[in-house]
């Protein structure tokens, strides 16, 4: 291992570890490495290390991941370790911390004997073999299945094995849209199919609603493995088959038919075997483009399907209106084979720069009911709420004579300005728990009494075949969900017309009093100076505390995946925004789930360049209890020494924020090396209210902008769909020097 790394796991700076090696003799020697670069034995700092009263910082998946990246790469033993992290996750954490601290010979016994319990259940699983060399990596497996729980363990090694490989575009779905997705499904399918796999996420959510028989086919062995023992966690009662190969190609399951199909399916594959598979028998409605690999795989899932059963697809949104796909999407639509088209927020899902669809599938029963229309929701509707111009769908709908309550009205904003939209935020912020329950509760309705169906203008619609087989056969939801003139209430457009010009016009005032110049003097003839210390110095003095975040939440019962988060979680965006906690178990990382406590301060550690958003934040009585989610550095001053205000303030100073950042186009903060004024605590208290009134000005300054563009919004989109008349006055038709055209 490298001396940064002993600096990360021992949690201290490269510059500490190299005074180590000068002042201690007994500091381990290089082995291996060059002298500019010395390379060190892992076991033997550690055991240093403890020597010295030195406990590791390093998070238990980072120790993982070190252990494997100090045995090579072709070592193998990522794919080696498998079968062991599924025979760990049945053990107790004591048998599991007994087992590690076996010394090498028999912990390698004992570690083949665990591993072997389960020779059939991992797709191309030889019998296991350890080797003296992967004693370590055995340790910190364990030690990971220990404190992380076994699908954490699992992760790392399926990354570990894709980074050997050099395999690119592999993307885990998130486990919001996991679940979604297998809510779409009926409540009693049995058996599910994923043709694409990946990491089982989509298996793993059908279980958790009953499945019971979970077939899957990756092309890869290791995304094979790690579904195969995401299901032995996740699922342990379930019957699973699990093969590696192409499914189009090379189906593993030809014959058989399911209740279901879930599938995230690879994007844009452009050798997915047009010309060797033109006359396969699953193309029943037409033969694929070449460059339309996607329809491909939605007539692959068709095919696997008995009669009526579902298949749900995450699909990109240039499926739905490409020219070269039209054929085929006429074809589905006739035979009433597309049921349902839920476009998504951009960054659900990889890749997170579009906003990607999901697509319900139903095969035609042989003499059953004849469907006559698709059902269209809007998902993303929400990302542009509040944006100027873009946004007649949301102030449309809110002005109908009769907005429905199905899935509830579109997430709003929560804070002084809940009516309107947060435009700064929206692009990069949505809620699952919320999004679920909207689409679910338009597909509910519509599959309960289709022909009774009630659209919601600007959300959802359910729209006739006859009028989706056109030139283009467009299915893109925000084309057939735009509210028209004709769902405008004039009358109601214009109360929140009135409503919204009240708001803004208290929210300017409101600005107008935090922009109070009053009581700010000159500090002289020059500028102040002042002694200063970094934050990692006053860590080491004990002023204030740098949490690491804990691993999220406690290990529950044995194959627990990803965890289940009942509090909310504060993302980056919220302290960019200025909003609540507003993320989701989605926004935790593996090892970041550290709760927030009042009077904490945040610090954001990624920020684009010429970022002009806030960059800290001061925990209030919102945000506590909160979990921590991605790239958040936490600080926890000690309130005799250090007054969180007058932190937050001078950390996130531009000046401080660019000498401790590295990189251009996105910076990343290093916290120990933001500097701090050493002042009396009063003084401190000083300038920590008027950091506190800084950041109200801020605050206010985002409402009114916020209040604005909605009013401008909701403003056009009346005078544009004729539901609102001009204010009469000068230059008017009717009015004194006014004149038509």
């Amino acid at each position: 291992m490298t001396a940064a790394e002993i600096s990360r796991i021992a949690g201290v700076t490269r510059a500490t570890v190299s005074n180590w090696r000068r002042r201690h003799d007994d500091f381990p020697a290089p082995s291996a490495g060059t002298e500019s670069s010395p390379l060190y034995d892992l076991p033997a700092v550690q055991a240093w290390l403890r020597s010295r009263g030195h406990t590791s910082t390093a998070s238990p998946t980072e120790e993982l991941r070190t252990a494997l990246r100090l045995l090579g790469p072709g070592s193998g033993v990522a794919a080696r370790l498998f079968p062991l992290a599924a025979g760990a996750s049945r053990r107790t954490l004591e048998e599991l911390a007994e087992l590690a601290a076996l010394p090498d010979d028999r912990l390698i016994a004992r570690a083949e004997k665990t591993a072997g319990e389960l020779p059939t259940a991992v797709p191309e699983a030889e019998p296991v073999r350890y080797g003296p060399d992967d004693a370590n990596a055995i340790r910190a497996l364990l030690g990971c299945v220990r404190e992380a729980g076994p699908q954490a363990a699992v992760d790392v090694l399926a990354e570990r094995e894709l980074d050997e490989g050099a395999v690119s575009g592999v993307y885990q779905t998130p486990e919001g849209l996991a679940v979604l997705m297998a809510r779409l499904l009926p409540a009693n399918v049995s058996r599910v199919l994923d043709p694409a796999c990946g990491s089982g996420t989509l298996l793993a959510a059908a279980a958790r609603r009953g499945a019971r028989r979970l077939l899957g086919q990756d092309s890869l062995p290791v995304q094979g493995r790690r579904t195969a023992v995401r299901l032995l966690l996740a699922a342990p009662e379930a019957e699973t088959a699990i093969r590696v190969g192409d499914s189009l190609r090379a189906d593993a399951f030809p014959e058989v038919t399911v209740d279901a199909v879930l599938c995230n399916p690879p994007f844009a594959d452009r050798d997915w075997g047009h010309d060797e598979l033109a006359y396969d028998p699953r193309w029943a409605y037409g033969l694929p483009p070449r460059l339309e690999s996607e329809l491909a795989w939605v007539q692959h899932a068709l095919a696997h399907l008995e009669p009526g059963g579902h298949a749900v697809m995450l699909l990109p949104p240039a499926l739905a209106f490409r020219s070269s796909g039209r054929r085929v999407r006429a074809e589905l639509i006739r035979a009433g084979a597309l049921r349902a088209v839920v476009s998504l927020p951009a960054r659900a899902a990889y890749p997170l720069h579009i906003g990607l669809q999901i697509w319900v599938l139903q095969r035609p029963e042989p003499g059953g009911t004849d469907r006559t229309t698709v059902l269209f929701v809007d998902g993303e509707g929400e990302q542009r709420d509040g944006a100027p111009g873009t946004a007649p769908a949301t102030d449309t709908a809110t002005a109908t004579a009769d907005v429905g309550t199905r899935g509830s009205s579109r997430p709003r904003r929560s804070g002084p300005s809940s009516s309107s939209s947060a435009a700064s935020s929206s692009a990069a912020s949505f809620d699952w728990a919320g999004l679920t329950d909207r689409v679910l509760g338009q597909w509910t309705a519509f599959t309960t009494a289709p022909d009774t169906y009630a659209d919601e203008p600007g959300v959802a619609r359910a729209v006739p075949l006859v009028d989706l087989l056109d030139d283009v056969v467009d299915v893109t939801p925000a084309r057939h969900v735009r509210a028209t003139a004709a769902d405008i209430d004039p009358a109601a457009l214009a109360r929140r017309v009135d409503d919204l010009h009240k708001q803004l016009a208290e929210q300017v005032t409101a600005l107008a009093a935090s922009s109070a110049s009053d009581g700010w003097k000159p500090s002289g003839a020059s500028a102040r100076e002042w002694r200063t210390a970094t934050v990692s110095d006053l860590a080491r003095g004990g002023a204030l505390t740098v949490l690491r975040a804990a691993a999220p939440g406690t290990r529950g019962a044995k194959g627990s995946g990803a965890p289940t988060v009942e509090r909310p979680v504060l993302a980056a965006r919220d302290i960019a925004a200025g909003n609540p906690p507003s993320g989701t178990a989605v926004d935790i990382h593996t090892d970041a789930a550290q709760p927030v406590a009042a009077g904490d301060v945040l610090v954001r550690a990624v920020a684009g360049g010429g970022d002009a958003a806030a960059m800290t934040r001061v925990a209030d009585v919102r945000d506590a209890g909160a979990l921590l989610g991605q790239h958040i550095h936490l600080l926890r001053p000690d309130p005799a020494r250090l007054d969180p205000w007058f932190l937050a303030g001078f950390l996130g100073a531009e000046d401080n924020i660019a000498s401790a950042s590295t990189g251009s186009t996105h910076v990343h903060v290093t916290p120990g090396r933001l500097r701090v004024p050493l002042l009396p605590l009063e003084e401190q208290r000083r300038y920590g209210e008027a950091f506190r009134r800084v950041h109200e000005l801020r605050a206010a300054a985002r409402r009114t902008a916020d209040l604005a563009a909605d009013t401008a919004a909701t403003l056009t989109t009346g005078l544009t769909a004729g539901v609102l008349l001009p204010p009469a006055g000068p230059g008017t038709p009717g009015s004194p020097g006014g004149r038509s055209i």
